[in-house]
């Protein structure tokens, strides 16, 4: 194995306490878990896993150390995703579920919400500058960097997927004791509000000195 396993099962434990913490992510995937139920979960969490596995990768290779020097850089990616964050929240708001909880979600609709879960990971600067400074304490600089970077960017991706598709289970679990559409529209609401928020907040948040 690339990695020793001590310092593997160190970077395990240290990612699953940092993906518990929820962020725009795990906002997003709760928003279509209560809007669609479960039938949302899979899509999501295969755009999570997209999205975390990009980012890494791309942090690697020098995008992360091209955000951390460039405020124009980290400036243009960090409003690209809080802008699709708040037009996430407001489709949300104005489309709420009550009328049709029972219909199957569609194909494209499926493919909306993998992109959508996708790209919230990936246009995030804060996550990108994170792998750079988290993912190199666990390589030891004696060894190929690449195998060893590897295992830890699927492994992150795929923990990443396991917190995504719990946090849906959640989601879920609490959407089914909603009976009454009207309920579940204003908890869907306030779902998209927190997307809004979430988007805006991000719009504000600073590069790292």
């Amino acid at each position: 194995m690339p990695v020793e396993l001590g310092t593997y099962l160190a970077f395990v434990g240290a990612s699953i306490l940092l993906l518990l913490l929820p962020g725009p992510t795990v906002l997003t995937v709760i928003s279509q878990s209560l809007a669609h139920g479960r039938r949302t979960a899979l899509p999501s969490v295969l755009g999570v896993g997209l999205g975390d596995l990009c980012a890494a990768s791309l942090s690697l290779l020098g995008v992360g150390t091209l955000l951390a020097a460039s405020a124009t850089a980290f400036e243009v990616m960090k409003f690209a995703g809080a802008a699709y964050l708040v037009w996430m929240g407001v489709k949300m708001w104005r489309n709420p579920p009550g009328e049709a909880l029972l219909v199957p979600v569609a194909p494209a609709r499926r493919r909306v919400m993998f992109r959508d879960a996708a790209l919230v990971t990936l246009f995030n600067p804060k996550a990108i500058l994170f792998f750079v400074a988290f993912v190199p304490q666990f390589i030891r600089h004696d060894a190929p960097f690449a195998p060893q970077a590897a295992v830890l960017v699927v492994t992150f991706s795929g923990l990443g997927m396991l917190n995504s598709w719990a946090y849906a289970a959640l989601a879920n679990r609490a959407r089914g004791l909603i009976r009454r559409p009207a309920v579940l529209r204003r908890a869907t609401r306030g779902a998209a509000a927190m997307l809004i928020a979430a988007g805006v907040a991000s719009a504000f948040t600073r590069r790292a000195a």
